[in-house]
């Protein structure tokens, strides 16, 4: 078994937490967020539109320089560029204070930590077991 730091670990979702969503799709035509209206998460390149969310940037160095954080987030079958665009969003926002701590999962609860900060109610905490 790993010995673990003495650092409490934080995850950190992107989507609605870190990365405005709504931003991105502001900056779509149209027609293409009439053509995905009912999921838009599937656009190729539309987390590379997104900014982040106000704050967020400074908030999360912050959690950075005092815990472990680790960026766990979703992202959609259908849209393979999504995985690379959030790498791509980390490393242009987070910069090297995240670097190789992106982790894409469709199981947040494999993951072990202390805390959970997530857009999704259901998931916080409950999922994330210490």
């Amino acid at each position: 078994m790993m010995k673990r730091d003495s650092k409490k670990i934080i995850y950190v979702d992107m989507d609605n937490v870190l990365v405005d969503f709504v931003s991105g799709i502001n900056r779509l035509a149209p027609d293409v967020q009439a053509a995905y209206r009912d999921h838009l998460d599937d656009v190729p390149g539309i987390f590379a539109l997104m900014d982040p969310v106000d704050g967020a940037v400074e908030a999360f160095h912050i959690l950075a320089s005092q815990f472990e954080v680790f960026i766990l987030s979703t992202a959609p079958w259908e849209n393979p560029s999504a995985w690379a665009d959030k790498l791509v969003w980390v490393k242009k926002h987070l910069g090297e204070v995240a670097k190789k701590r992106l982790i894409l999962t469709h199981r947040k609860d494999l993951n072990q930590g202390d805390f959970l900060i997530d857009d999704r109610e259901k998931r916080v905490i409950r999922e994330i077991m210490g």
